[in-house]
């Protein structure tokens, strides 16, 4: 086969190659690089192509294993590998270790400030945060709705205030 023919044939192809290429890669521009360097395989192997065999199967080969190639590359780039005994492959983009040491700071913290707040406004606080209703605490504490309303703004102020280095960033 000529290589006049071949292209003509390789160009007749890559209107069926083109969907192929667009359900392995689930993206536009992603199937026509993938089309592309297809295309491009095709020619530099073109003496690799047996004549008479069926050339949309060699292309469909070609274009799978460049696709796995790439992926495998792709996958390669994103994982690193523990060097610990166990030799443990991890995928970068899926593992984080939160730290708990902010976290307990932050505890520490909120409780220190919570326990510094009168009884008048902790108590109600501290209910309204176990999950009582306005009117569970208001009955149990004897006090108007009002008040306990009030008094658990005034908690939430307070705290706000001592607690403001664990405000939001922006």
């Amino acid at each position: 086969m000529t290589a006049i023919e071949f292209s003509y044939k390789v160009d007749q192809l890559t209107s069926s190659l083109k969907p192929f290429a667009l359900k392995l890669t689930k993206d536009m521009e992603d199937a026509n690089d993938l089309l592309q360097e297809t295309i491009l395989k095709a020619f530099t192997n073109r003496d690799k192509f047996a004549e008479g065999t069926n050339l949309k199967a060699w292309m469909y080969t070609i274009m799978k294993n460049t696709f796995i190639t790439n992926y495998q590359r792709m996958m390669r780039r994103n994982t690193f590998i523990d060097t610990t005994e166990n030799l443990h492959y991890i995928n970068s983009t899926d593992s984080t270790i939160q730290n708990g040491a902010y976290t307990n700071f932050a505890m520490k913290d909120i409780n220190f400030a919570i326990d510094k707040l009168q009884d008048a406004y902790k108590v109600p606080f501290m209910m309204h945060f176990r999950g009582f209703k306005y009117h569970e605490i208001a009955d149990k504490l004897e006090i108007p709705i009002g008040t306990v309303k009030n008094r658990i703004h005034i908690a939430r102020k307070e705290l706000k205030t001592k607690l403001k280095v664990y405000g939001k960033k922006n």
